[in-house]
């Protein structure tokens, strides 16, 4: 597998093994098999295991234990995350701590390589779009961050438990911000897919414009990794789980026939198409899947063998999904 340069590891897989399809996130799997699924991946060169809580209430976190258990991964790297939201400033320590040292008891690891906030970042004040009478629990404002947020991110790293922080989604101006500040984070993960969309966890803003947090990451050397390859499952052959005619990743499934259709004259499943986009997206660290099977992962290994698409194919797909 191509190992690709990336600052804060020094380098990592193309491909990583994220966790939402280990904790059952997108469909039904059992642990048996998502525990062979992680071992297949590090079988064939993935070196970068990305997990949370969230996937599955420990889930996802507790097949990575029992699938490295008494393997050396002393050259692997592990990820995960807590949506702290926004607490109590005197509380900001003790809950990514307390979340932080539980995923390393059921990872069976002593540190973890980042650890990224699950909360969407936003303005102060900024009113979101949907959920707004819970938005202490799903937003970290912008000064929170910065008063509370980070210095327990840097205490955490003081303490040899993480080796740095990030986040993913939020209020597009209020990402960027950070990204160009005086203290950006290590890393970001940024939603790399041809129809330009997060689909259902958009709620921060009506609007989300996924390509220009990558163009924040590039113009201020933030390294980036890729999330929502094939976009909750809108950019596969068929949807995983039943959905709402008018949910947003469904009616992202809707406006893909056309990259379904492309896929199909190109002679590849929708979903391999998917990751050669991503994986041919210049300035990516790796490319995080949210497989839940050996079968769907063959299919993303298999897309890494691919050939990169060129500039003109990329222009392509990204034409027929808009």
């Amino acid at each position: 597998m191509e190992m690709r340069l990336f600052k804060p590891f020094g380098s990592v897989s193309a491909l990583t093994l994220g966790g939402g399809g280990l904790g059952q996130v997108w469909g039904a799997t059992t642990r048996d098999e998502a525990v062979a699924t992680a071992r297949l991946a590090l079988d064939s060169g993935i070196t970068h295991f990305d997990m949370a809580p969230m996937y599955g209430r420990g889930e996802a976190e507790s097949v990575i234990g029992e699938a490295f258990k008494g393997t050396d991964k002393s050259n692997l790297r592990f990820t995960t995350k807590y949506r702290l939201g926004h607490v109590a400033p005197e509380q900001t320590y003790d809950k990514l701590n307390a979340s932080l040292t539980r995923s390393l008891q059921t990872m069976g690891i002593e540190r973890a390589d980042l650890f990224f906030l699950h909360s969407q970042l936003i303005e102060d004040g900024h009113v979101l779009a949907q959920y707004d009478e819970v938005r202490d629990r799903l937003a970290t404002p912008l000064t929170y961050l910065y008063e509370s947020v980070i210095p327990a991110f840097d205490r955490l790293q003081a303490e040899g438990k993480i080796g740095g922080w990030g986040f993913a989604l939020g209020q597009q101006s209020a990402l960027e911000s950070v990204i160009a500040s005086d203290t950006p984070p290590t890393a970001v993960q940024c939603a790399v897919n041809p129809l330009n969309s997060v689909g259902s966890i958009a709620y921060v803003t009506e609007s989300f414009d996924c390509r220009a947090i990558l163009d924040a990451c590039r113009a201020n050397d933030v390294p980036a990794l890729a999330i929502r390859a094939v976009q909750a499952g809108a950019l596969t052959s068929k949807m995983d789980r039943e959905l709402a005619a008018d949910d947003p990743d469904q009616l992202d499934f809707d406006r893909a026939v056309g990259f379904r259709r492309l896929a199909a004259e190109w002679g590849q499943t929708p979903a391999r198409l998917a990751h050669r986009y991503a994986l041919s997206i210049p300035d990516l660290g790796s490319v995080i899947l949210g497989v839940k099977n050996r079968e769907e992962l063959q299919e993303c290994l298999d897309a890494e063998r691919d050939p990169r698409l060129t500039l003109a194919e990329i222009e392509l797909v990204e034409a027929v999904c808009r």
